[in-house]
């Protein structure tokens, strides 16, 4: 996709500028994480809105380098609390360098983020501070859902959908609107690229739960890790909600279960969640959450063209297995 290898070698020399080299346990961490791969998804929407209303790369790129280490940083505190032993196909960075490591360069990371993703010009916008303040408190708030779902028996799929938009979409979000805002986009236009990246980033969620279970493992992740760690994902929330008696009884008495079989859990929870319709009917949410957001970027009237940014919510729905 266009940018992504001028971003790479831009990143990595700006990595270099605010990561020195000692002390190597916290520093190290960092530089292992950055260089997991990914495909700096969230710098690129920055970018991408950026240039639809007149920008140029060089006016956000420290931005989008904070944007991306604030995900990354996310990614590396999340790991430590579902204890997944492996992101991106290669170890977590608690699992690899230790949790203090995990923890203590997460932290880093976060207030270096911070500091790069405000930079306006060489000086700190507030603007651009309280747009990912406000954006910082809504993912800790969605972690935090996402942590208390797990001991509850039953989530409704508005508290999920208000979980997953505040662990993800906002972030996603705040990205687009942050390029808009440097590029001096209206009020009205940051809120329209607001809202076409806020149900984006629902919809990526929902495809991001959909292939930890139904996914390739090619992708870089164990398949059925919610199952085993008990995650409300709409999967489980639709099956609930669609499945007979039997499935939903069944269902409950997985995620209920502590015998440790997680073989068969996973095989026998992926079958419910087939059976009830919560497949069909997660791969139909996310298809209408697409739409939906297109239409608020299509509301948006630039002389610039939109299509690296219609391109991206199509690698959304590429990403479907």
């Amino acid at each position: 996709m266009k940018h992504s290898k001028e971003l790479q070698a831009k990143f990595q020399s700006l990595h270099k500028v605010y990561f020195k080299d000692t002390p190597r346990a916290l520093y190290q961490p960092i530089s292992y994480a950055m260089e997991s791969g990914g495909k700096y998804i969230r710098p690129l929407l920055m970018i991408f809105s950026n240039e639809m209303f007149g920008g140029k790369i060089e006016d956000v790129i420290s931005n989008a380098y904070g944007i991306e280490l604030f995900h990354n940083f996310t990614l590396v505190h999340d790991d430590i609390m579902d204890n997944s032993a492996v992101r991106r196909g290669k170890e977590t960075v608690y699992k690899k360098f230790g949790l203090n490591s995990g923890i203590l360069s997460g932290d880093f990371m976060f207030i270096t983020a911070l500091q790069m993703a405000c930079k306006l010009k060489g000086k700190t916008s507030a603007d651009l501070f309280d747009l990912i303040s406000k954006t910082a408190v809504e993912i800790h708030e969605g972690q935090q859902m996402d942590v208390d779902f797990e001991t509850l028996e039953r989530v409704s799929e508005e508290e999920y959908i208000k979980m997953i938009e505040f662990k993800t979409a906002v972030l996603l979000a705040c990205s687009l609107q942050m390029g808009a805002k440097i590029a001096g986009a209206s009020q009205e236009d940051q809120k329209k690229i607001y809202e076409f990246g806020r149900l984006l980033g629902i919809a990526f969620q929902i495809q991001d739960d959909y292939l930890d279970t139904f996914g390739d493992k090619q992708l870089g992740k164990r398949i059925g890790g919610d199952i085993i760690n008990n995650k409300k994902t709409l999967l489980f929330i639709a099956s609930l909600d669609l499945g007979s008696k039997e499935e939903k009884k069944n269902l409950l008495r997985w995620y209920e279960d502590k015998s440790g079989e997680e073989d068969e859990k996973i095989s026998s929870v992926k079958s419910i969640f087939e059976s009830s319709g919560a497949k069909a009917y997660c791969l139909q949410k996310m298809k209408d959450l697409i739409d939906e957001s297109l239409l608020n970027l299509e509301a948006i009237e630039t002389s610039k063209p939109k299509t690296e940014l219609v391109g991206l919510a199509d690698l959304i729905i590429q990403r479907r297995n």
